[in-house]
Formats: C-alpha cells, sequence, structure tokens
C-alpha cells in the first residue's frame, strides 16, 4: 500500500493540547474578576488535585521544574548529600539537584519500562545518601513496591517526579502518593495542562508549609519572611484552566490508552520496532507513547524520522542523550562508560503520537506509514 498516494497527506503532531469552550470560559471569568494573581482558583486547584490523587496536600506553583526544586529543598536536601535518580529522562530531574548543592547518582534503568532499576539503585547507596528520585518516564510508574521497601530499610526520602504522569496507577495507587513528597508538571503537552505551571504533593504537613513558604518568599505569614524563598506562585488563570483540564484528565487518559493499544496492535507485527512494554501492575497513561526502532528495522531512527514526518507524522525523541552524557554533566567529571541500558535506550527510542487528538483514522495510518517504510 502506497500511504500517500492512497490518501490525503495527513498532520498528526507529536503532542497537542486540548482546550475547549470550558477553559476558555474559565479563563475568561479570572479576567473579568480582575484577581489574576494566586488565589481562590488556585486554591480550589490545589485542593481538587490533591483529592484526585488521594493525598493531604497540593502546593501549586510556577512549572514543574520549580516544583521539583522545593520539593528538595523541604526535605532540606544540601550540600554533602547525594540523590540517586535515573539518567533517562528530562535533564529537569537531575539539575533539580544540583540547584541544592547535592550529587546526582545516577543508576541505570529497566530496558523494557525504561523507568529507574530498583536493583540499580541498591548498587549505589553510600552513607552519603539522602534521597531517591524516582520518575514515571512515558507515564508509566515505576516500580513502587520495590523503591518503598528500599526507602524504608535505608532511611531514605522518596520523591516522585510524576511530571509525565498524571493519573497513573501502581497497583491500584496513584503515583504521587508512595514518596515523602512528589512532583508535578502541567505543561502544554502534559497529560493536562494550565499552560505552565507545577504542582508538590506530600501528604506531611510540615513538609507541605514548608513548600508553601518556600514557593512565596519565604513568608510564614505577609510580610514576616523566616527564610529565603522564591517567587513561585501559580496564578489565579492557570488555576482555573487546570481545574477544567482535571475533570477531564480520566477520559483523556482512557484515549491513549485505546490508541497505545491500537499502535501495539499493528506495530508488533512489524518486525524491527518493538511497542512499548507495560508492567501488568500499572495503570499506564501514556504520556509518550514510544517504540524501539531496532537493528533490523530497514531505516535507522533519524531516516525513519524523516520519513514519517514527510508524510505528516510527527515524531519525537525522549531522549537522545543520557543525562550523565550532557556537556554539563562531563563538566562535573561524570562518566559516560555508566549505564549501558539509559545508553542504549537513547539510540533506539522514537515517540509516536498517542494524544487524545489522535483518531482511530491517524492510528491506522501511522502503523499503515510504518508497514510501508517496513517494506511490509
Amino acid at each position: 500500500m502506497n500511504v500517500c498516494g492512497a490518501v490525503r497527506m495527513k498532520s498528526i503532531p507529536i503532542a497537542r493540547p486540548l482546550i475547549g469552550e470550558e477553559e476558555i470560559n474559565a479563563v475568561v471569568d479570572v479576567l473579568k474578576s480582575g484577581m489574576l494573581a494566586h488565589g481562590k482558583e488556585v486554591e480550589a486547584f490545589e485542593r481538587e488535585f490533591a483529592d484526585y490523587l488521594g493525598v493531604k496536600h497540593g502546593v501549586a506553583v510556577a512549572n514543574g521544574t520549580s516544583a521539583l526544586d522545593i520539593a528538595l529543598k523541604s526535605l532540606g536536601i544540601g550540600p554533602s548529600d547525594e540523590v540517586i535518580t535515573t539518567p533517562f529522562t528530562f535533564i529537569a530531574s537531575a539539575t533539580s539537584i544540583l540547584f541544592q548543592g547535592a550529587r546526582p547518582v545516577f543508576a541505570d534503568i529497566d530496558p523494557k519500562t525504561y523507568n529507574l532499576d530498583p536493583a540499580e539503585v541498591l548498587e549505589k547507596i553510600t552513607d552519603r545518601t539522602k534521597a531517591v528520585l524516582v520518575v514515571h518516564l512515558y507515564g508509566q510508574p515505576a516500580d513502587m513496591r520495590a523503591f518503598r521497601e528500599i526507602a524504608d530499610d535505608y532511611g531514605l526520602y522518596l520523591i516522585e517526579d510524576c511530571a509525565q504522569a498524571h493519573g497513573a496507577e501502581f497497583e491500584g495507587q496513584k503515583v504521587g502518593t508512595f514518596g515523602h513528597v512528589a512532583a508535578f508538571s502541567f505543561y502544554p503537552t502534559k497529560n493536562m495542562t494550565t499552560g505552565e505551571g507545577g504542582m508538590v504533593v506530600t501528604g506531611d504537613d510540615g513538609l507541605a508549609e514548608r513548600a508553601r513558604r518556600l514557593r512565596n518568599h519565604g513568608q510564614s505569614e505577609k510580610y514576616l519572611h523566616v527564610e529565603l524563598g522564591y517567587n513561585l506562585r501559580m496564578t489565579n488563570i492557570a488555576g482555573a484552566l487546570g481545574r477544567v483540564q482535571l475533570r477531564k484528565l480520566d477520559e483523556w487518559n482512557a484515549v491513549r490508552n485505546e490508541n497505545a493499544k491500537r499502535l501495539s496492535g499493528g506495530i508488533k507485527r512489524i518486525r524491527g520496532l518493538t511497542p512499548p512494554h507495560v508492567d501488568r501492575r500499572v495503570y499506564h497513561v501514556f504520556h509518550q507513547y514510544v517504540v524501539g526502532v531496532e537493528d533490523d528495522f530497514p531505516l535507522d531512527r533519524d531516516d525513519l524520522m524523516r520519513e514519517l514526518r514527510g508524510r505528516g507524522v510527527g515524531t519525537a525523541v525522549h531522549y537522545p542523550m543520557p543525562v550523565h552524557w550532557q556537556p554539563l554533566f562531563q563538566r562535573l567529571g561524570y562518566e559516560k562508560e555508566r549505564c549501558p541500558n539509559a545508553i542504549e535506550a537513547s539510540r533506539k527510542v522514537l515517540s509516536l503520537p498517542v494524544h487524545p487528538g489522535v483518531s482511530g483514522e491517524d492510528v491506522d495510518y501511522i502503523i499503515a506509514s510504518l508497514r510501508e517504510l517496513a517494506g511490509e
């Protein structure tokens, strides 16, 4: 089948925020109210998001990176501390550790799920280890039973980076509720958005209180500054947008799952492409749908990307370089040879469109395009 000749050329972006009339009306109402900065809409969003997860506190902030930073600061992570994390993710997970003056220690990943491998983490623990920062990559929860046991056995803080995993579950429990503290992002390409924004969530009253101070100039009350803080508050505009998006999140995640199942059903029959592995204990929310482009596929990954884009199919690589290979970390003396599974993953992963704006017809077109390029 010649895909391009058989149907009109499509345009299927790799990601697209879904903004409807409800979101527009909610934002307009805030604009009309004149109460644009942090206020009641943000506070309502914090409560609703915390209730959705089943956790006690939500602390809304300006973006996901600041959520990570504040989460770490709330725990008192600082110089001389080590935090074990993954080398296969967006760099903010690791740089947030550097901003504390602490040292990121990279443990390798599970080659099937691409998530941090608990066995590798155990090998990295030293007397300087203060915490483990787990990333739920692509929307698939990491093995939180194992990480909870490690944290308990070694007296470590457990931090969850949930930037890609809104609504994901491990053994029926939502991510963001396993650790001492967790961080979410609401960037436009996430499963739900506030434009920019983030959330620190925790069940600990003291951590929540400190997170609220840190986001607001270190104030314990107005004009009483008890510690060094930031201006990282969320606006009412973002809060109003987030409240509407949260109500749609489960439905959108269900669409992502349906698209992923259809994609995997077609891709598993194409030689040289490996569909995502889904742990049977999890509810994967497919922030990204990531295939492995193996050596026996007729095209290398970069050529495959170019061909798909020529057919109107958006693609991306999440992520083309392990964090410890980045120039910043090379200047800090990190060894390139470490974490072979992360290195191999960065060589072969390819993200395909899976978001709720992708139709069943789009999925069929993507599969047909891949088959054609595979020579089938």
